[in-house]
């Protein structure tokens, strides 16, 4: 069984869990259960799936679940792009952000790949 907690993917979707929150607070409160709510959930999806792979013997199913992680980032991408879209964030705030998630899904694919490659 890995520690998820030393890993840096790990950590790094924590801290991107904290910047969905600091964003969906600031969404009008009508999005509430809408978008706010979808991006936190998928946000929160991403250090989830990766501790919980973290848990699994089997270096396919750790695989299995990084890549529902990578799944989360690309749905949070998309709903953040439709926030700006509706000019519910700025086009700074959609740039810092997805910058976050683009090293995320760099770390998480370097990971699988050194996964595939071992197996």
């Amino acid at each position: 069984m890995r520690n998820f907690r030393n890993l840096n993917i790990w950590k790094n979707g924590i801290n991107l869990v904290k910047v969905i929150y600091e964003i969906s607070a600031d969404l009008p409160a009508n999005e509430k259960y809408g978008l706010a709510s979808q991006i936190c959930r998928a946000a929160v999806s991403v250090p989830s799936n990766i501790a919980e792979g973290s848990s699994r013997t089997s270096d396919i199913e750790y695989k299995r679940f990084l890549e529902i992680a990578m799944g989360s980032l690309f749905e949070l991408e998309t709903q953040l792009m439709i926030l700006q879209g509706l000019k519910f964030i700025s086009e700074e705030v959609l740039h810092s952000t997805i910058e976050r998630i683009h090293v995320e899904q760099k770390m998480i694919n370097t990971l699988i790949h050194k996964i595939k490659t071992n197996s």
